[in-house]
């Protein structure tokens, strides 16, 4: 046989296989990744895994990071503030007051659930409850008066608004003929040339405004007797005679508005309200000596 055939039949030896598919050996990790700090722990200290997520967690609930919130402090606030859930303390308010109605702190808890929501005539109802069992409660008297006074001004607004709609309704009253003429006769026959829809409306509209006016001089009127009231429990509290004069000359009593006023002058004629004091007292004195009351629209 050939040599070179000889050659071509040679297969390594054994020895030589085994050590050509022999897998090759797990290398040690190289120092420079064990000084690193996370493979460090990874490697020789997992539980820091554990105490880092645990420290996490509570960072995140309880302090409320990168949540928007307060974390636990809302909850405390949740639990223990008063009135934050609205309707269901009012609810329970209101559940209470009507199984135990001479429990003033009841209705003082309930006027400040209605105050917090706005609810200005069902916080007025309360205070009245509430000042009627506590008659010498100042500071809720004062609050009631205030309250009165925001009752007067959304009747106020309400009586403006009405007007308004009665002359959008009838705009042609604005331009009508004198009505001691032919054509003004005419026109004010309500079987005249008015537009029929428009006079309804304007009435309707009218209708509002006078009830709007009824309830602007009721809440005056109510918010001058509780500032009366407040006026004997604080005799020398020369704002409680300010905001009665007020009262008092909204309400159309120039009379007890030119007492308030004159008090307050007299208890502090150095006052930095003074000058404007004594202007009210001029006008609700004039107001007094003409017999002319106020409007909703003042």
């Amino acid at each position: 046989m050939a040599r070179g055939t000889q050659h071509r039949k040679r297969r390594p030896a054994q020895n030589a296989r085994a050590a050509a598919v022999a897998a090759p050996r797990k290398q040690k990790t190289p120092q420079w990744q064990e000084e690193l700090f996370f493979a460090r722990l990874r490697n020789h200290a997992k539980w820091a895994y554990v105490g880092l997520a645990i420290a996490f967690v509570l960072g995140f609930v309880l302090l409320g990071v990168g949540s928007g919130s307060t974390g636990i402090s809302d909850l405390f606030q949740n639990a223990f503030h008063f009135g934050s859930s609205g309707g269901t303390s009012i609810s329970k308010l209101e559940a209470k007051v009507a199984k135990h109605p001479q429990d003033a702190t009841s209705w003082r808890d309930l006027a400040t659930a209605y105050e917090t929501k706005q609810r200005t005539q069902d916080a007025v109802n309360a205070l009245e409850r509430y000042t009627a069992l506590r008659p010498k409660d100042s500071t809720s008297l004062a609050e009631l008066a205030s309250q009165y006074s925001t009752l007067a001004q959304t009747y106020a607004t309400d009586y403006q608004t009405a007007q308004s709609q009665a002359s959008a309704a009838s705009p042609t009253s604005v331009f009508a003929p004198a009505s001691n003429t032919v054509f003004g006769k005419i026109f004010n026959d309500p079987k005249g040339l008015q537009d029929p829809i428009g006079a309804v409306a304007s009435a309707q509209a009218q209708s509002r405004a006078q009830t709007a006016y009824s309830s602007f001089q009721g809440a005056e009127q109510n918010a001058e007797k509780t500032f009366v009231k407040l006026a004997k429990l604080t005799p020398k509290d020369v704002t409680v005679q300010y905001q009665l004069g007020q009262a008092a000359q909204q309400a159309g009593d120039a009379k007890t508005a030119v007492k308030a006023y004159k008090t307050f002058l007299k208890l502090s004629p150095n006052d930095v309200d003074a000058p404007q004091v004594k202007q009210l007292l001029k006008a609700a004195q004039a107001q007094a000596a003409g017999g002319t009351s106020q409007t909703a629209g003042r």
